[in-house]
């Protein structure tokens, strides 16, 4: 019998994409606040979700670099559990509920991309790069204090998708655009004849993270766009107005989520 969790499976059940949850993750983040013409985010939006009336076309697009581990210390593993992540989250609603909506979602690794399809994030290959900060005093690295300047871009296809830049002012007690719960879209399509308009999975599902902690979170002013790119759509969310800038720590843990009644 063929053993795993996800493809492929395996006689010894470890060639798999991704294993057993539970998956945690531990990252440092470049973050920042913009707000997109508000018919654009609105298309973006699957049947189900409608636009938050009390903030239309806000969004945070978050630079992550990520260390993953699971039960058997993958951390140990760099080549497979570091990779590096751009998203947008879009404000909606769920009914009366605020949530954050993930349209798009950039990666560089592919047993991150496995288990983002199964809970649900649309990633795609790309390439992500983001200012690294280090614990020592060089011109090479920034340093958490006012003034530093850190920076931050994604890219697909050899195209540039989005840049950004963040000059830190001050240290933040919290960070409430994050604080919206993450739906997302899981979506599997069938390839038999006369069943392409009819998914073998289509269904809303809440991201659930356990003991999701931010550390070290420092405030500041920002840049971001979304240059035109060919067969890509983020650029239509390019922002009409930019906020503020982040940079944290992100640390996380998922073993469910849950699936969301129409």
């Amino acid at each position: 019998m063929l053993k795993g969790y996800a493809v492929p499976l395996s006689p010894n059940g470890v060639a798999g994409l991704a294993t057993t949850p539970p998956w945690h993750y531990a990252g440092d983040v470049l973050a920042v606040e913009f707000w997109a013409d508000p018919d654009a985010a609105r298309a973006t939006l699957p049947e189900g979700l409608s636009p938050d009336p009390d903030s239309n076309g806000h969004g945070i697009g978050l630079f992550i670099d990520w260390q993953y581990s699971g039960s058997h210390d993958e951390c140990l593993d760099p080549v497979r559990s570091q990779y590096r992540e751009f998203f947008v989250l879009m404000d909606a609603r769920w009914h009366t509920e605020a949530v954050a909506w993930c349209p798009y979602i950039f990666v560089d690794n592919d047993h991150a991309m496995a288990r983002g399809w199964i809970q649900g994030f649309p990633k795609k290959l790309g390439s992500v790069y983001q200012t690294r900060l280090f614990d020592v005093p060089s011109p090479a690295t920034p340093a958490l204090q006012a003034g530093a300047r850190f920076a931050a871009s994604v890219s697909a296809a050899g195209l540039r998708l989005g840049n950004a830049t963040v000059t830190l002012k001050a240290p933040a007690s919290a960070l409430e655009a994050l604080a919206r719960p993450t739906v997302n879209l899981r979506h599997f399509p069938r390839l038999g004849s006369g069943q392409w308009e009819n998914p073998a999975v289509h269904e809303l599902v809440m991201a659930v993270f356990d003991n999701q902690t931010l550390t070290n979170i420092w405030a500041g002013d920002a840049t971001l766009e979304f240059p035109e790119a060919v067969g890509e759509e983020l650029a239509a969310l390019n922002p009409v107005r930019v906020g503020g800038g982040f940079r944290f720590n992100l640390g996380y843990s998922v073993t469910d989520l849950r699936t969301l009644e129409a």
